[in-house]
């Protein structure tokens, strides 16, 4: 990790990669933390709160427009620095065949949260770093099926591809300002998710920890913009990526002169 943090926000914080961010971050970094189960937010309290370390729970179903809400009134007035936007909901099945309300609710959870909550606290963690000198973290958890479309997970394949590409455009659009943007792309990882998810369990062979996903997150925070954290995933990626970053290159460029000169008549 490049440089101490004053305050985190972790959404999804109850398992899995959202815990593990917890768990590593030191206890110089006071902690807000969300998710829908109360108990289990108790439980992480009870357990990280040391020495004097304050941590905020705020039981949040990001569905809710409400609830989304009264997350970003909370956070900004606690002075964020650091934003894991991490919460996300999955669901392996044919598409034609998915209730409607579970499509919708990985569109909310996965889209419209991760954009609305980017959207709300972000200039705020922008202009208190600048006042204080330091750079602000931003990072937002997509997938590495978020590269690729993905059968069987098209819709939250979908999510995740709006997820790395909202990250990566705004550490371009960003890149001036005091704020390390990272876009995560986990592999497999040992979590609950395919359970909840309800995805065959070989799909999961081989699966990193989400200790490791999140340590190597947080070294790769100010250093890069995308991470995938598995290495063989990052290889087998590596030409897809090489060719998105040359053809991006130049996008990048047109839209920076637009922004600073105006359209060519």
């Amino acid at each position: 990790m490049r440089r101490q943090y004053k305050r985190a926000l972790i959404t999804g914080a109850t398992s899995g990669i959202g815990e593990a961010f917890a768990d590593i971050l030191p206890a110089s970094t006071d902690l807000i933390l969300t998710g829908r189960n109360a108990e289990k937010l108790g439980a992480l309290q009870e357990r990280l709160a040391v020495g004097g370390r304050a941590i905020e729970i705020i039981e949040t179903d990001l569905r809710s427009p409400t609830d989304r809400k009264k997350l970003i009134s909370r956070s900004e007035s606690l002075e964020t620095d650091l934003f894991v936007n991490n919460a996300g909901l999955g669901f392996f099945s044919h598409f034609t065949e998915t209730p409607a309300d579970d499509e919708a609710a990985m569109v909310d959870v996965n889209v419209v949260a991760v954009h609305e909550l980017t959207h709300a606290l972000l200039p705020g963690m922008i202009e208190r770093a600048k006042q204080t000198g330091e750079r602000a973290g931003l990072i937002i958890v997509s997938s590495v099926i978020g590269h690729l479309p993905m059968p069987y997970f098209a819709t939250y394949a979908a999510t995740k591809a709006f997820d790395l590409a909202l990250a990566e455009g705004l550490a371009e659009e960003l890149s001036r300002e005091p704020v390390d943007i990272l876009a995560l792309c986990p592999g497999a990882t040992a979590t609950d998710f395919q359970a909840r998810a309800g995805a065959p369990n070989d799909m999961f062979d081989r699966a990193e920890s989400s200790i490791s996903v999140a340590r190597k997150a947080m070294r790769a925070l100010g250093r890069r913009r995308v991470l995938v954290s598995q290495l063989p995933m990052r290889f087998g990626l590596s030409y897809n990526t090489a060719i998105h970053r040359i053809a991006s290159s130049g996008a990048h460029a047109y839209f920076k002169r637009l922004m600073r000169h105006g359209p060519k008549e």
